[in-house]
């Protein structure tokens, strides 16, 4: 795991479409109406309220071989860059790449040992889960997965409330990423793993909702439907991370 410490980023450096401010201003509105004191920690983590955000709480990151894709113009409808492979094989290897950060993400922090309570329990089968899903999408894709990643999370993985935070930003990262793409999926034996994995992703990021924000309106915060993002969206998050080495 790298050394390097992580940096506050300037938000509009970062957040070109406003994907991340959409979120932040969204946890602070659920905090401010139910007078949480969890705002204090959602702002120091870079989730809610701040005007910089720093390398560990952010979204997802990107495998160093299709990183330089990130500078390239997108697919119709959505896709991942070509950097990705062709087709499904694209999408699988853009989904294993959030399913790479996820499951080292939480590996870390379970390693670290500082959860507890109802923390420790959700974190225990969220672990469990990423890493079946890791192990899923590679064994799908065989040799044209995508390599894994080192990854310095900074302190997200050693401190309760910036883990929550985080956690909270990731899971509903990765249900609108999985919703983007299954518009694009041809293959119905892939669209099936995926629809079944989004489902998983949707039920961590309600327990984190809960946890982190303590709030019924963190257990869907769109509403009864959730929202797909392009590919773009997701990748534009990216950027300006320090999660990936």
């Amino acid at each position: 795991m790298s050394s390097t410490e992580s940096t506050g980023l300037a938000l509009d450096a970062v957040d070109a479409d406003g994907a991340v401010r959409e979120t932040a201003e969204e946890a602070t509105a659920i905090l401010e109406e139910t007078g949480d004191t969890r705002l204090d920690f959602f702002k120091k983590a870079g989730v809610a309220g701040g005007a910089a955000v720093g390398g560990g709480a952010l979204l997802s990151a990107l495998a160093p071989s299709v990183a330089s894709a990130l500078g390239k113009p997108m697919e119709k409808g959505g896709r991942p860059p070509n950097a990705f492979g062709p087709g499904d094989i694209g999408i699988l290897n853009y989904a294993l790449t959030l399913e790479y950060l996820e499951a080292a993400f939480y590996n870390e922090a379970t390693a670290n040992g500082f959860a507890t309570g109802q923390t420790k329990i959700v974190l225990k089968r969220t672990t469990e889960d990423e890493n079946t899903h890791v192990a899923a999408l590679k064994k799908a894709l065989g040799k044209k997965a995508v390599a894994e990643p080192a990854f310095d999370f900074g302190t997200t993985t050693t401190n309760e409330s910036e883990f929550l935070a985080t956690a909270y930003a990731l899971e509903n990262t990765g249900v609108h990423a999985y919703l983007g793409q299954g518009f694009n999926i041809q293959d119905p034996k892939i669209l099936k793993v995926a629809l079944e994995i989004v489902t998983v992703e949707a039920r961590h990021a309600g327990a984190f909702g809960l946890l982190a924000l303590n709030s019924a309106h963190a257990i869907s915060p769109q509403g009864a439907f959730d929202d797909p993002w392009k590919a773009k969206r997701v990748l534009n998050a990216v950027r300006g991370t320090h999660f990936i080495q």
